[in-house]
């Protein structure tokens, strides 16, 4: 289950970040999950509130938002959001919705980002 490493590097980004600003808590971390990076949002929202407990991130909202896949295509021209058909989740297909060719340079939407982290200081700093 790769879903645990990924929630367990962004728990770690997360309570790095916070330390480095002396947080007494964290209150929402933003979540960007690219459509291609093949990781259920589901799963790994689920596995995050078990690595939260005991941390500072423990009370904290954790917002997750898909990043669409955003290509070019070398057939059309065509920019912006690919068609995925994704019922092989560890294979989807990405093809440009113009021409439907799967000759495409993909953008954007592989990456996990944590896009926002609000935390609380102790008063005076």
């Amino acid at each position: 289950m790769h879903e645990l490493s990924m929630a367990q590097g962004i728990i770690n980004a997360v309570l790095e970040t916070a330390d480095e600003n002396n947080a007494t808590e964290v209150n929402e971390v933003t979540i960007e999950i690219g459509r291609l990076a093949m990781v259920n949002p589901e799963q790994l929202e689920f596995i995050l509130g078990v690595l939260v407990e005991n941390t500072l991130v423990e009370d904290a909202k954790i917002i997750i938002e898909e990043i669409p896949v955003e290509i070019d295509c070398e057939d059309c021209g065509f920019h912006g959001n690919a068609i995925i058909d994704d019922k092989d989740h560890y294979a989807p297909m990405v093809k440009c919705p113009e021409c439907d060719s799967f000759k495409i340079e993909i953008l954007n939407g592989k990456d996990i980002i944590v896009k926002n982290i609000v935390i609380e200081k102790p008063e005076g700093e």
